[in-house]
Order: structure tokens, then C-alpha cells, then sequence
């Protein structure tokens, strides 16, 4: 029997490594596996070198649970090891078997498959365990099992082992405070999670839990629709199926295959934003994958297998990655491509799909110059009456029609087409278009317009009157002497809140309405800018509103010849209630009174 000491830099290296090598405790049984994973590929490139004789048989990894002697064990037939190997890659921790087994068949592509990436790996055990147990036999002829045992100490013991077969044994003997896995649920559990895809059959509970061949990596040219949709509901089960999907498949200059797909958005289901997958080799690595997915794609679901990203560093250092950049940059231009691919093989049909992914676009194209250049050919614009057109066409249609006394193309557009309704009919009258623009993101959408299409603004439709939304500098005549607007203008400025309101007189037709509340298009813009931005000093403005009243309807000249000041001011009241019920400002106290005045007046 062999003893020694783990060749390690520090006594303290057990201690950091149960809490503070993983986040997780459970990794340890990705890592242990992965690592047989990894035992099982070597034998592979050996026998397919000829430098493995015999038949492979079966190279089944077998997960097991043992209630009474409170172990876990992961059994492999694999490449396997001798006293002096597990000696020179355990014991001497210097060493990485996987980086020397790569570095010696590093220009074979099928050898260098093989999972290398998980730092201290077999480690890992001795946070969920008191004592680990190695018994492994090589698949070199004439060699003899070896049986290794360590408790979580710098000390160690080599014996002769029992092993007769090709393969490794690794027994945890679980601790106390980590009996939770030894419950056979958890450990299905963390099977299904990191090793649902492992390309070596895993077996646990007599099942084998994986499936060895994913959609991911296979020829797209071999696929059919009904392979995407089926893959789609593995990965999630009671989730609607797809729009549309990407298969990637990149081996230069960096090493990429993956499906993304576009889900269906509902308007009314916040969105779990953690849907992509991240895989290396088919090793489960993580659910979060903001840094290599473009934020404005994190509502994609679906998987991303690449060994070429570098695992467990820091966020700091996976940006600066330069493969990192140039996969992101590759994720984003597929989807552009992608997309104009759909819009050019059926317009008709990716209109229906407008209302899910034009979130993912506008984002995209608000937050990526390349992005934005790649889809503004397909981004539509949808208006209040549901026709579609795109951008830089709608903006064309629009402009003799609307363009303004400075040269201004306007665009139109409501918000809320139910709040906004009298509004959207003003314009409409004038024979004007009006943009339905519903979404969260659309307030830095129409920003993000006005700064890339020259001469181009866009007004919400209850930012100012219809006359001023697009001021073709058109004068109309007031009925009303300058000192009797003069007058009404008092006379209102008597009645509202002057922090709030600010009275403005206007001349319009006698059919547009006596009484229009609006709030300026910059100051509402900075105010939800702020509410959905975290600025501060917009986020906190008071909100200011505008006060049009139209010195040529009827309702002017009674409010000036009306002398009894209490009829006058219930007019006025009234007046400003039914303005204020039009802009959804009339509420509580005021709502109840408007109410009351009117049913006493039935």
C-alpha cells in the first residue's frame, strides 16, 4: 500500500475548495460526470487510432445510491487508470489528464471533443463529502486495478483494487450536512438539469436519463419541422409552440451549434427572460446568459452549445472574450437574417407574427447599430386601423400629407387607442394617419427613429391640437375680439389649478371640441424615460397639462355672456370635467362629483 500527501501549493486547499471553488454545491455531480464523460471520449479516440484493441462494448456511465452505507457512486467504463496515473492526476493536482490528452491529439478535431473545462473537476466531490473513494482499472493489458481513498485531507492512500473491468468507480461518501443527496429525487433532479444531453448514456434507477443525440447536433438538412417542434416541447413541456426557429452550426472561426427559438409574447405574461440554455460539449452549464446573448434577444428560448466559452470566470472577463464577442455578433446577425429571410419568402404571414417579435426588433434596433441596419428593411409599422407597412415606406406615404411648416415629416401615433380614442378621430378627420405604438419599449422607439431618419419626428396624438400636432402655419380667424379671448382666458385660469394647468387659447373650427387637455410630447417622453429608466430627475417631474380651449365654438361666447357666477361656474366645471374624463384625468372625488352633477341633472 502506497501513502503520501496530496502534492498541492497550500494545507488550506480542501477548506477553499468546499466553499469556495462552486457556487453550487451540486456541481459536483456534473463535474463527476462530465468527467466520465471525458473518460469514455478518450477511449473513443484511442480505438479509433488504433491505439485501443478490442471491442468498445458499452460505454454506459451508471449513477447509484446507497441508503445504508450512504454513498453515491459513478461508475464508468471508460479509458480508466492505473495506481501511477491516478497518482500523477489526482495527487498531483498540477496536472489536468484532459489538457494533456487534448495537447497530445490537439490537431485531430474528433480528440479534441473532449470536456476539459471544469478547473479542479474531481474535486469538487469533497464539498458534499467526508471520504472519496477511486477504484479504477486502465484499459492497457497487464495492468492492475487501483483503489484510491482520501478524507478530505492533504492525506491519501493507494491499495490494490478489485476492479476486474475497464473503467473508474468514484464513491462519495456523503456528509451530514449534505445528506439531501442521497435522496434519489434530487439526484434525478441534477441528472435532468446538467446531463439531460451528455452524448454517453447515463443510467440511474435502471432508466437511462439522457438523450445522447439532441437535436442541436444534427445536419439541419436531416431535420424537419416536426424535429423542431418536438425538441421544443422537450425542453419545455407545457409552453405554446414556436413562431420560428434558427439551427446554428459554426466550426470557424469559433466552434457554435445551437437552435434559438422565437415564442410566442403575450402582452399580458411577463416573460421568464432565463429560456436559453448554455451547453459545452452538451454539459449543461447555466440558464444565464446575459453576456454572451444580446440582451435584446433574452426572450428567445432554446440552446446554445459552445466549448470555445470560458467557464467559471467573471463577468469582466467573459465580455472582454474575444470569442465571446464574435459569437454574440454571429447570434445577432442569424437573427437578422432570419428574420428578413421570413419577411421576403411570406410578408403576408410574418405580419401575423408582428405583434410577438416586434419587441425583439425594436430593442434590437434601439440598442444595436448593426442590428437596427440589418432589419429596418422589415420593421413595420403598424396603424391604428391594423395595416402594416414598413418604416421607411410609411414614413414615404405619409409625408405629403403630413409634413409640417419646417419640412417635418410627422408620424402620429397613439399609445392607447381606447384612452386616446377622440384624439385619434381629430386626426383622422384631418385625414391624417395614426401609428398604434402599444409597447413598453415603444417611448425609446420613436426616439431612437427621430435620431436615425432625417426630418422626422413623431407625436403622440393627444400632445397638443390637431392644428398643432403638424403646424402647416395655417391661420384661422377668431370669432372672438382679442379682449374677449383675453377674458376667457381669465376667466378659466380662475377656476383650475395653475401648477397643474396652464390655459392656452386657440383658434379652431367650430366643430373641433371647446376643450382639449394635452401634455407636451419632450416633457411626457422624459417623464416615462425616467419611470422606466431610473432617471431620477425626469422620473419626478410634476405633470404639467396644456389647456386648449377653442375660442370659436359656441361654448365660448355662452361662457362670456353667462353673468350668474354660479351658472358659470358649472359650466366651466362641466366643461373641464367632460376634457378631463376625455384625457382619463378625472378620478376619484372629482369623478364623483362630475357624476352626481349629471345625474341631478336627468
Amino acid at each position: 500500500m502506497q501513502k503520501g500527501k496530496v502534492s498541492v501549493n497550500t494545507e488550506n486547499i480542501f477548506p477553499i475548495i468546499k466553499k469556495f471553488l462552486y457556487t453550487d454545491h451540486e456541481i459536483f455531480l456534473r463535474e463527476l460526470i462530465s468527467n466520465a464523460v471525458d473518460a469514455s471520449n478518450k477511449l473513443k479516440v484511442l480505438a479509433a487510432k488504433g491505439e485501443k484493441t478490442g471491442q468498445l462494448e458499452d460505454l454506459k456511465i451508471t449513477v447509484s445510491l446507497d441508503d445504508k452505507k450512504k454513498t453515491l457512486t459513478i461508475s464508468d467504463q471508460g479509458i480508466g487508470m492505473t495506481a501511477e496515473e491516478i497518482d500523477k492526476y489526482i495527487n498531483q493536482i498540477a496536472f489536468s489528464g484532459a489538457e494533456e490528452f487534448v495537447e497530445k491529439f490537439k490537431d485531430d478535431k474528433e480528440s479534441a471533443n473532449i470536456i476539459g473545462h471544469f478547473g479542479l473537476g474531481f474535486y469538487s466531490s469533497f464539498m458534499v463529502a467526508e471520504k472519496v473513494e477511486i477504484i479504477s482499472k486502465s484499459y492497457k493489458e497487464d495492468t492492475e486495478s487501483a483503489h484510491w481513498e482520501c478524507e478530505g485531507s492533504t492525506d491519501f492512500k493507494i491499495k490494490k483494487g478489485k476492479r476486474k473491468k475497464r473503467g473508474t468507480d468514484i464513491v462519495l461518501h456523503i456528509n451530514e450536512e449534505s445528506s439531501e443527496f442521497l435522496e434519489s429525487g434530487k439526484i434525478q433532479g441534477l441528472l435532468s438539469k446538467y446531463c439531460k444531453f451528455l452524448p454517453i448514456e447515463i443510467e440511474f434507477d435502471g432508466k437511462v436519463i439522457n438523450n445522447t443525440e439532441p437535436l442541436w447536433k444534427k445536419n439541419p438538412a436531416d431535420l424537419k419541422d416536426e424535429d423542431y417542434l418536438a425538441f421544443y416541447k422537450e425542453l419545455y413541456p407545457m409552453a405554446e409552440d414556436p413562431l420560428f426557429w434558427i439551427h446554428m452550426n459554426v466550426d470557424y472561426p469559433f466552434n457554435l451549434t445551437g437552435v434559438l427559438y422565437f415564442p410566442k409574447i403575450k402582452k399580458d405574461i411577463d416573460p421568464n427572460r432565463n429560456k436559453i440554455q448554455l451547453y459545452s460539449n452538451q454539459v449543461f452549464v447555466t440558464d444565464n446568459v446575459e453576456d454572451i446573448v444580446p440582451e435584446y434577444l433574452m426572450l428567445m428560448h432554446g440552446v446554445i452549445d459552445s466549448p470555445d466559452i470560458p467557464l467559471n470566470v467573471s463577468r469582466s472577463a467573459l465580455q472582454a472574450d474575444g470569442n465571446v464577442k464574435k459569437i454574440t455578433g454571429h447570434i445577432s446577425k442569424k437573427v437578422a437574417d432570419k428574420l428578413n429571410e421570413l419577411y421576403k419568402k411570406d410578408a403576408a404571414d410574418f405580419e401575423t407574427k408582428w405583434s410577438s417579435i416586434n419587441l425583439f426588433v425594436k430593442y434590437g434596433m434601439i440598442s444595436d447599430e448593426k442590428f437596427y441596419d440589418r432589419t429596418k428593411k422589415i420593421c413595420l409599422m403598424k396603424d391604428v386601423d391594423g395595416k402594416h407597412t414598413i418604416l421607411e415606406n410609411y414614413i414615404e406615404d405619409i409625408k405629403a400629407n403630413q409634413t409640417d411648416k419646417d419640412g417635418n415629416t410627422v408620424a402620429l401615433y397613439a399609445s392607447n387607442l381606447d384612452e386616446q380614442y377622440s384624439y385619434v378621430q381629430q386626426a383622422q378627420d384631418k385625414g391624417y394617419n395614426v401609428l398604434l405604438l402599444d409597447e413598453l419599449i415603444d417611448n425609446h422607439f420613436v426616439s431612437n427613429i427621430e435620431q436615425k431618419l432625417d426630418k422626422v419626428q413623431l407625436k403622440r396624438v393627444d400632445a397638443d391640437t390637431v392644428d398643432k400636432l403638424i403646424d402647416k402655419d395655417e391661420k384661422s380667424e377668431s370669432v372672438l375680439s382679442e379682449d374677449e379671448v383675453t377674458s376667457l382666458k381669465e376667466v378659466f385660469e380662475t377656476t383650475v389649478d395653475a401648477e397643474k394647468f396652464t390655459i392656452n387659447p386657440v383658434v379652431l373650427s367650430p366643430n373641433d371640441n371647446f376643450i382639449t387637455i394635452t401634455r407636451s410630447e419632450w416633457e411626457r417622453r422624459m417623464s416615462e424615460m425616467g419611470s422606466m429608466g431610473g432617471m431620477a430627475m425626469f422620473g419626478s417631474m410634476p405633470e404639467k397639462y396644456t389647456i386648449s380651449v377653442n375660442s370659436n365654438h359656441t361654448l365660448a361666447k355662452k361662457v362670456l355672456e353667462t353673468k350668474d357666477d354660479d351658472a358659470k361656474k358649472a359650466l366651466l366645471n362641466n366643461a373641464l370635467d367632460l376634457a378631463k374624463l376625455a384625457k382619463n384625468l378625472l378620478k376619484g372625488k372629482e369623478l364623483s362629483e362630475f357624476i352626481k352633477r349629471q345625474e341631478a341633472g336627468l
